[in-house]
């Protein structure tokens, strides 16, 4: 059965040698495979990358909603969740480099049915993701103008439409090549924090002339452990998720073990600052009650505009957020295809999945039954709820399926330590003890957020029928997943019995 296999950089200035496709005991050489994927990620698109899919500027305001105690919330996420991934996809990537990120890690850690079922929860988790992160752009573009659109605010065909446009654009463009998609990512990134800056500068103009619109004090700063009040958690460590995403690309990136780790350091930093400064510019503005989950950042950017004379700016960064945000799906679509083009590799999917498109040199199939499930996802999530009821649940349904890869990653994490590792290998500072324990403090911070992320908003009308969607779907994915890795398997075994 082929697999991804790479061979190792001569020096720290040679990149490696692009992934070639080999069967068990046949060396690069005996079967260079022209139709394989292109290096095109630098140092500064994954910088970038790693902002666009680590930063979602939805999440400041279901932070600033919270009240300022979030911001508490935020640097604990990024201490117990954030830093623990981190340290754990740098060195898990050092180690097997390999395309498939995730999927290589648990299949050596616990074989073929952990890899393929952490690849898959990952995949498919990113299909409701799609629709809640267009729901997003979509709610703030309608301020380009206000005037004229406002009215479709709570129209579910325009949140169908625009998703449905955005979509197809972002998997067209990706279809075409990374070196075509990675302008969307990147171009995304950069409109991620314009916004971000509009937002901190707005705030503290508004703080100046006439003081915050919300009260700092230890009492408002301390985190409530009132059950409802510690459901939003989950979305604020969901967040800092994707750290991981570049290395599922591992054989599309120039030099990946040198440009990993300052990537995700610089984008880690990055993430920490816009996020908890976000959150302050918003609170500065508005109170918390005033703020929204859809629309909350652009409620703070209009409102603010307003009192300080800067209305003009309003339209240009409803444009932008909604871009950045079309910019987060292109690059999510990206990254997570690669994993289903990987199991096809391995054959626990179709073989097409493993294939490249002959002349952009991409794994179109995955790109395009993605974008169908999607679309799927689009019309599911409006079922029978209102239009922030779809985006909590698919808000809700996205983290559950999607944290359980990272208790995969830890644990591999954990047991992978056993393993030599070799110079080119990156290790957690203070070596096995330190990593294991980093590995256990992101395992009970992921199994933590799983557990929230089951339980429905507070304002959520009906929520027995927002129970049965998050955890009905989260189940039905688990399922079909360990139903086509068996029908694979059966189905490899008899081939290899007949051969």
């Amino acid at each position: 059965m082929p697999y991804p296999i790479v061979a190792e950089p001569n020096s720290p200035s040679d990149p490696a040698e692009p992934i070639t496709f080999l069967s068990p005991g046949v060396s690069i050489a005996e079967a260079e495979d022209p139709n394989k994927p292109k290096r095109v990620m630098g140092f500064r698109d994954l910088v970038l990358f790693y902002v666009v899919t680590g930063v979602s500027l939805r999440w400041i305001a279901t932070a600033a909603a919270a009240g300022p105690s979030s911001i508490v919330v935020w640097i604990g996420a990024w201490l117990t969740f954030y830093t623990p991934l981190a340290l754990s996809v740098i060195e898990l990537s050092s180690r097997y480099p390999n395309e498939g990120g995730l999927y290589v890690w648990s299949k050596k850690a616990f074989g073929n049915f952990s890899g393929f079922m952490s690849a898959w929860t990952y995949w498919t988790s990113n299909l409701p993701y799609f629709p809640s992160v267009l729901y997003f752009a979509a709610s703030n573009a309608l301020y380009m103008r206000q005037a004229a659109w406002g009215h479709l605010s709570n129209n579910a065909t325009f949140y169908i439409v625009f998703s449905l446009l955005t979509l197809a654009a972002a998997t067209f463009v990706n279809i075409v090549g990374l070196d075509v998609g990675k302008w969307l990512h990147n171009v995304g990134a950069l409109a991620m924090w314009i916004p971000a800056a509009i937002v901190i500068g707005m705030g503290v103009i508004a703080w100046q002339r006439y003081g915050s619109a919300t009260s700092f004090t230890f009492r408002s700063m301390t985190p409530s452990f009132h059950f409802n009040n510690i459901i939003f958690w989950s979305l604020l460590i969901f967040a800092f998720g994707g750290s991981e995403t570049a290395s599922f690309m591992g054989e599309e990136i120039k030099n990946p073990r040198r440009t990993l780790p300052w990537g995700l350091f610089v984008a880690g930093l990055t993430v920490a600052v816009c996020y908890i400064l976000g959150t302050v510019g918003v609170l500065l503005a508005l109170p918390p009650s005033e703020v929204g989950n859809l629309q909350g950042l652009m409620q703070a950017i209009s409102k603010t505009a307003s009192r300080v004379g800067f209305e003009s700016v309003v339209p240009f960064a409803a444009f932008l957020i909604a871009l950045s945000n079309v910019g987060a799906c292109g690059a999510y679509l990206a990254a997570v295809a690669r994993l289903p083009f990987v199991a096809g590799i391995d054959r626990f999917l179709p073989r097409a999945f493993g294939s490249l498109h002959p002349r952009w040199k991409t794994p179109w199939v995955a790109l395009l039954v993605q974008f169908g499930i999607g679309v799927l996802f689009i019309f599911l999530g409006q079922a029978g709820t209102s239009v922030k009821g779809a985006y909590d649940v698919m808000a809700s349904m996205t983290v559950i399926v999607y944290f359980i890869p990272y208790l995969f990653v830890f644990a591999a994490m954990i047991k992978l330590q056993a393993e030599p590792a070799g110079p080119e290998v990156i290790r957690v500072p203070g070596g096995k003890p330190v990593a294991t324990l980093v590995a256990i403090v992101g395992l009970i911070a992921t199994t933590f957020t799983i557990a929230l992320s089951v339980l429905p908003q507070p304002d959520e009308p009906n929520k027995p029928l927002a129970v049965l969607k998050v955890v009905g779907g989260s189940v039905a994915l688990l399922a079909i997943g360990a139903g086509i890795y068996w029908m694979g398997k059966t189905k490899n075994h008899s081939q290899q019995l007949s051969s």
